[in-house]
């Protein structure tokens, strides 16, 4: 490859994973000063009729993207980093987690709702146990009565539920409607006390072969030391608990500032029965993390206390 040869991003098919990936290829242009084309491929997960609680839900957007990888066909892949397992795969590197988007889930409900204004019997769909956990959860607490309801597709799909009257309400991450141009459908952006994030939601990974030193240290250039920082300990918390990308766990790093200066780091977490009857949900705040170490060193803390409380036992089968 001369170096004036176009660089090949590996990306999904899906409008979404186009849309996250353009504006990945656009930045990776500007700093590299290369033409990117955009080389679309099939997951398993993008196949599969199965909702992602019975497929794992581990690796099933990002495994056909890192074969690709491997073999050299294309030179890097954008995923959503909460699709990204905690393990790291050999031969591979994180190059560099951009500026996160909205980290928030975000509801489109009929009528133009809040989640609060739902009508008592609400059905809510969402393919993601962490959701149907902690909705239910904050509805017992508020005196609310819902239905959550599992569902699988992608924007359209699951928008179209509530469009043609099968659903009364969907949540979906704000962050993907964001980069669709789309947030003008959400109705009530949720906020963290309500539910928190799957771990790294908003953010992106871009990865590329290890022995690529030379594009690994220009991707770099688009990395997010704060976003990162943040990501590692939500992703750590993940891992600690030995849980896969589909368990109802939601973690969420955020950074305090005394004026000007960012000081702290705090993590929230929680895990919880997708019936919101049994709920484990802590948080720990210590000094901003000055390398990856130190930012999974909070994670595997705030786990190991959450583990003490009786998480193990509401994350049903967990990863190996």
């Amino acid at each position: 490859m001369t170096d004036n040869s176009p660089l090949k991003l590996g990306t999904r098919r899906s409008k979404l994973a186009m849309a996250q990936s353009g504006l990945v290829a656009d930045a990776v242009s500007e700093v590299t000063g290369r033409a990117v084309e955009l080389v679309e491929i099939t997951t398993y997960g993008d196949t599969s009729r199965e909702h992602l609680a019975q497929i794992g839900g581990t690796g099933v957007f990002v495994a056909a993207l890192r074969e690709a990888l491997l073999r050299g066909e294309v030179d890097f892949a954008v995923h959503s980093l909460k699709d990204l397992p905690t393990a790291p795969t050999e031969g591979l590197v994180l190059a560099a987690v951009p500026v996160r988007e909205d980290p928030r889930d975000a509801l489109v409900a009929r009528d133009g709702l809040a989640f609060e204004q739902l009508p008592a019997g609400a059905r809510i769909g969402t393919g993601s146990p962490r959701r149907m956990a902690q909705l239910n959860a904050y509805a017992r607490s508020h005196g609310m009565e819902i239905e959550t309801v599992p569902i699988r597709g992608n924007v359209d799909t699951r928008i179209g539920f509530v469009r043609d009257g099968e659903l009364d309400a969907v949540v979906l991450a704000a962050a993907g409607l964001s980069r669709l141009g789309r947030s003008g459908e959400a109705t009530d952006f949720l906020s963290f006390d309500t539910v928190l994030p799957a771990p790294g939601q908003g953010a992106l990974a871009i990865e590329c072969a290890a022995s690529s030193a030379d594009l690994a240290a220009a991707l770099a250039e688009l990395d997010d030391p704060y976003t990162r920082a943040a990501v590692t300990a939500e992703r750590a918390l993940l891992a600690a608990l030995e849980a896969g990308c589909s368990a109802p766990v939601g973690a969420y790093a955020d950074l305090l500032a005394d004026g000007q200066a960012v000081n702290e780091l705090r993590l929230r977490g929680v895990v919880g029965s997708t019936d919101g009857a049994s709920l484990v949900q802590m948080s720990t705040t210590g000094p901003v993390p000055t390398s990856h170490d130190d930012a999974a060193a909070i994670g595997r803390e705030l786990a190991a206390e959450m583990l003490a409380k009786g998480a193990a036992g509401l994350m049903g089968e967990r990863a190996l």
